[in-house]
């Protein structure tokens, strides 16, 4: 599944689409602390967090996570934003709980 169909069944929405369209979400990484991201995130994970700042998209590049999926209804400022979009990152935004997403991703992705 990818992060913009997950975004579409879940009701999430697309804040960047980056390569959303195309890649495919094979895990997920839910983490808060930039540094165990870095070195824990697989490749293709959906990065579930609330951290929301340009760091987080460095990060997310870094990783090379599927997609970041901000929680608690917190948004980027526009400059993280717009580094999201210039690296091409997919980033979602839920009201919902890390928690509530990423029992969801497991689920789609038959995690648990």
């Amino acid at each position: 599944m990818t992060p913009i169909e997950f975004a579409q069944k879940y009701g999430l929405t697309v804040v960047s689409e980056g390569g959303g369209g195309c890649r495919e979400i094979e895990g997920a990484y839910c983490c808060d602390l930039l540094s165990l991201v870095m070195g824990r995130a697989k490749e293709n994970d959906a990065f579930v967090t609330v951290m929301a700042n340009v760091n987080t998209i460095a990060v997310a590049v870094l990783a090379d996570v599927a997609c970041v999926i901000l929680c608690e209804g917190i948004h980027f400022d526009a400059q993280s934003l717009a580094r999201a979009k210039q690296q091409e990152v997919c980033v979602l935004e839920s009201g919902e709980s890390s928690f509530a997403v990423a029992l969801k991703l497991g689920k789609e992705l038959g995690l648990c």
